[in-house]
């Protein structure tokens, strides 16, 4: 990995070399992480994008919307957790900034124990119920999906349990600011399952139950190899042990990733049932129509998120040191950002006609208001995200916490009723409300912080 970045960095112009070399430590692993993940990102994003029209030929556009709502539904585990995971990611960027490795190692351990010990449990729970939930229903398909349907959940399920202990790993590698590792990994698991979409295009005929299997359980078992590999050897003296889980840890992780649960089930109410209110009261094509134009859209979201993603993790360690000046310069630095990723949605949007074309052809009909509501929606969203990952790294999270909940608690009635009256476009105003005044909120919040004049709740 460090010699693929040192092979990056060769490329660089000398005055960028100099450049970087005369950084502070902590923005010279924040630039070599982005230029690795911006690169595995590329290809990821290519594969991505392969994907999508190699899945719908090879099931069809409804049953291709089958599954990304199906899929939708099932990501809600992800939430069980708790919030350890990201109570975990600022906890260990703690320790690792003090140098107390014998308590960032107490902390992987104890994670792992932690989550494990939640979702044994939940998937037996699920998997019990799905024998009685009637899918056909609540998605308003064919009844003769229904057994497929089931079998696909219980699949599905199964590795998204066994993806939630996987991740810690991917935790780990954010809080240690190595999200190109990360980004690695992502990239290998992609690839492998277009390979496999790619080579059932041409043996087998169309299924739902091998896109389910292959689609979700590829990525799971690269994430396992890639933890156990480097737990061997990078990650030696991280490496989790039985002996030093620590139960008293666990209410310390929980103390702030409560917060960061409470968050994410807000997110359940207000982004992730947008598939099902499409699903129900647009259809199935709805749905794939609003995952195209998000996955294309989302290349700008994505590669803001290639430098924001590390700043999680380097505004813990900055904090926790009190380094003020580099927050302020960074999140300058970030505004900046986002102008010039707002410039490049601008120029997406201009050209998604002839992109869809060239993509999907004829398969999925793409109306123009629905892409100019995407691009709202993502310029919304990067803004939000900018703010929304340097406080999380800072643990100061209340009032975002609250911010969501509100939205959370009026989403399913504003998409059903938006969804009504002005169809897709109204369904996709609402996230874009929602991201716009949490990005606004944080900005105000950040600054107050950084000038050493927040109190209240603006710290908390």
């Amino acid at each position: 990995m460090d010699y693929i970045k040192k092979k990056l960095f060769n490329f660089l112009p000398v005055l960028a070399r100099n450049k970087f070399e005369n950084s502070s430590e902590r923005t010279r692993e924040l630039i070599k992480n982005v230029g690795l993940s911006l690169a595995m990102k590329c290809a990821t994003v290519f594969a991505s994008f392969l994907l999508v029209p190699m899945t719908i030929n090879y099931v069809n556009p409804t049953q291709y919307g089958i599954w990304l709502t199906l899929s939708s539904i099932i990501t809600w585990i992800y939430f069980f957790d708790l919030g350890l995971g990201n109570g975990f990611r600022n906890r260990f960027a703690e320790a690792k900034a003090k140098g107390d490795i014998l308590l960032a190692r107490q902390l992987v351990s104890t994670t792992y124990f932690a989550i494990g010990m939640i979702v044994v449990p939940v998937c037996a729970l699920a998997l019990l119920a799905n024998v009685y939930i009637d899918w056909a229903g609540i998605l308003k398909v064919p009844t003769g999906y229904q057994e497929e349907l089931q079998k696909i959940f219980a699949i599905v399920l199964t590795f998204t349990c066994m993806n939630m202990v996987a991740n810690i790993f991917s935790s780990l590698l954010a809080a240690d600011q190595k999200t190109g590792y990360a980004a690695v990994i992502s990239a290998i698991g992609q690839y492998l399952s277009l390979l496999v979409i790619f080579i059932l295009t041409h043996v087998s005929e169309g299924s739902l139950m091998n896109l389910a299997l292959f689609y979700s359980g590829i990525p799971c078992l690269v994430m396992i190899a890639a933890s156990v590999v480097m737990y061997k050897s990078y990650y030696k003296k991280y490496r989790p042990s039985f002996y030093l889980i620590k139960f008293r840890l666990i209410q310390d992780i929980l103390k702030l990733g409560s917060h960061f649960f409470i968050i994410y089930i807000c997110l359940i109410a207000i982004f992730q049932v947008i598939n099902v209110v499409i699903s129900r009261e647009i259809g199935a094509v709805g749905v794939t129509q609003y995952n195209i134009t998000n996955r294309y859209f989302g290349i700008m979201l994505m590669l803001l998120n290639m430098i924001v993603v590390p700043l999680w993790s380097s505004f813990t360690d900055a904090y926790a040191r009190k380094d003020f000046s580099w927050m302020k310069s960074m999140a300058l630095r970030m505004q900046k950002c986002w102008m010039i990723s707002a410039g490049m949605g601008l120029l997406l949007l201009l050209l998604s006609p002839l992109f869809y074309r060239i993509w999907i052809g004829d398969s999925v009909e793409m109306p123009a208001a629905i892409s100019i509501a995407m691009f709202f929606l993502v310029v919304c969203q990067s803004l939000g995200s900018i703010f929304m990952h340097m406080i999380n790294g800072l643990g100061t999270i209340r009032i975002q916490m609250i911010t969501y909940i509100l939205f959370a608690l009026l989403a399913w009635p504003l998409f059903t009723v938006s969804a009504r009256m002005f169809g897709l476009v109204g369904i996709i105003a609402i996230p874009c409300t929602v991201y716009f005044v949490q990005g606004l909120l944080g900005k105000i919040q950040l600054g107050k912080i950084i000038n050493q004049k927040a109190t209240g709740i603006w710290l908390k």
